[in-house]
């Protein structure tokens, strides 16, 4: 599994393609470097190089390539583990079409929920400049590739699904993206993105909202949410006793669909969310037994495999999940 992490490895900080890679977990401060990483079956991680990690993705036999941002208080292990049930998944629904690419930021492994919180809200916030970079990266690679004589470009369809507080990475890491390194805004590069159980306020991706972005970068932004997302209930706590009120988007959906733009699209998952995860939080995998595809990982799919949201009425813009 390839993936991109900014986390810390201990030893260097300097790319050594080739050397095994492995995380520092004492340490969830956001590097400012980013690497490129692929890790095996076994568990062991090898430091690509961003130039190999890039070809490797264009050389392989997927169609489409799904970015996976998770959320707080995941250390690598579990993360990995998340991505390759996704993988799974997938591959079982069409093989060869969907390779699970996750990025792993920097979570806190400190004990009690609040603390853990605050200090991934600020992991990531400051893993947005480094992340911003990897897509400049990809960008650059890209448009070398369509100005190389006899270099094929890559044609592979790029997604991205954030999950909880992977939402805000995503926001972030947009924002600094065009803060910094661009002139008019950001490109459309991603075929879908999938804001999964979102943690961050449900007006984000207001017009008016730095959050419009995602939306800008997007063909398609599909918002899943539950209203009784137990785990998004003790984020609400948290920015309650921080003073700050706002309903989360993975709660309530968008605050008010009139103010975001027509590429939203918005599915209620309230009736299975705790039917598939105890907390009902993680409930865009597997559905009642593990390695079994849930309803929201069949509609995640269809959209990854089409390109459209609701493909049998294209005005439609809500739904509702229900067995």
């Amino acid at each position: 599994m390839l993936f991109i992490t900014n986390r810390f490895p201990k030893g260097s900080i300097r790319t050594r393609i080739g050397r095994p890679f492995e995380f520092d977990l004492k340490n969830n401060a956001p590097s400012n470097s980013v690497f490129f990483c692929r890790r095996d079956p076994s568990g062991a991680i090898t430091e690509v190089g961003g130039l190999n990690f890039l070809s490797e993705l264009k050389d392989s036999s997927y169609r489409q390539i799904l970015l996976y941002i998770h959320g707080f208080s995941n250390l690598p292990d579990a993360v990995f583990e998340g991505a390759l049930e996704f993988q799974g998944l997938c591959d079982r629904a069409a093989a060869q079409e969907v390779l699970v690419v996750p990025i792993v930021w920097p979570c806190d492994d400190d004990l009690g929920i609040v603390q853990d919180y605050w200090d991934d809200q600020k992991s990531a916030d400051a893993s947005a400049p480094s992340l911003a970079r990897a897509l400049c990266r990809f960008l650059d690679w890209r448009n070398s590739n369509l100005n190389t004589p006899g270099t094929d470009p890559c044609l592979k369809r790029i997604n991205v699904l954030a999950h909880s507080m992977g939402n805000r990475v995503l926001r972030e890491t947009l924002a600094a993206w065009d803060k910094y390194d661009l002139a008019d805004g950001v490109p459309l590069v991603f075929r879908n993105t999938f804001l999964v159980a979102a943690d961050i306020e449900n007006e984000s991706i207001h017009r008016d909202q730095k959050g419009k972005l995602i939306c800008d970068a997007s063909r398609n932004v599909v918002v899943y949410y539950a209203s009784d997302d137990l785990a998004l209930r003790a984020s609400k706590a948290a920015n309650l006793k921080n003073k700050i009120a706002s309903r989360r988007l993975g709660h309530s959906g968008p605050e008010n669909m009139d103010l975001v733009p027509k590429n939203v699209y918005t599915v209620d998952c309230d009736d299975i969310n705790n039917v598939y995860d105890p907390k009902g939080h993680s409930y865009f995998r597997s559905g009642r037994t593990r390695g079994q595809p849930g309803l929201v990982f069949d509609h995640i799919f269809q959209c990854l495999k089409s390109g459209r949201v609701f493909p049998q009425d294209e005005a439609r813009r809500s739904a509702i999940i229900r067995e």
